[in-house]
């Protein structure tokens, strides 16, 4: 039985979204190296008075990304779609994420230029959308009937993922703005107009 395409209802057994105080603790290397870089940040301020605003981004995806390499899972499954092919979900399908749209991520960084001196802020939605809504999304956007492959959970990936935005609205004045029903056609009608176009 496939998990459901609809947002789920909030669960509460767990503490997502996250916030300025919840515990940091990174369990993979990737998330590792991205808390070591804000350490070095904080150091360097304190030692020599460098300026910094720190911005966690949630899942960015949007038009221009690459879908090689260190590449987003939007892209990958648009790619892979728009090619015909079945994406592979690892997992179960239930695993979540928090996508924020490139524009929303261009906005924070234009008003961090200016404000949030030195703060450490969550870029996201707080919304929780599993591996196979997200399937659904760019499915539907893309326009086939099809279903996922599935293989195991990789190790090191953090189950469930959202990210409390509250402090950037109170500091930058910044909320997402582009929910993931909006953003991800806009996402696909982008790979395809760069197929049209030989790119």
């Amino acid at each position: 039985m496939q998990p459901p395409c609809a947002p789920a209802a909030p669960r509460s057994s767990t503490p997502p979204p996250a916030g300025p105080v919840t515990p940091i603790r990174p369990q993979s290397p990737y998330g590792a190296s991205k808390y070591t870089a804000e350490k070095y940040l904080q150091l360097y301020g304190d030692l020599y008075g460098l300026r910094f605003t720190v911005l966690r981004y949630a899942n960015v995806y949007g038009p221009r990304q690459d879908p090689h390499g260190e590449a987003g899972v939007t892209a990958i499954f648009s790619e892979q779609m728009l090619d015909g092919k079945r994406p592979t979900i690892f997992g179960d399908g239930t695993k979540t994420r928090d996508y924020v749209f490139v524009e929303d991520i261009v906005r924070a960084n234009i008003l961090a230029l200016d404000k949030g001196d030195g703060g450490v802020y969550n870029i996201g939605t707080g919304r929780e959308v599993s591996d196979y809504q997200l399937f659904c999304a760019v499915r539907d956007a893309v326009g086939l009937k099809i279903e996922p492959e599935y293989a195991d959970f990789r190790k090191g990936e953090v189950r469930r993922v959202a990210l409390d935005a509250s402090r950037a609205k109170r500091d930058l004045g910044w909320t997402a703005s582009v929910p993931i029903e909006e953003g991800m056609p806009r996402a696909v009608a982008y790979y395809r107009a760069k197929r049209k176009a030989g790119g």
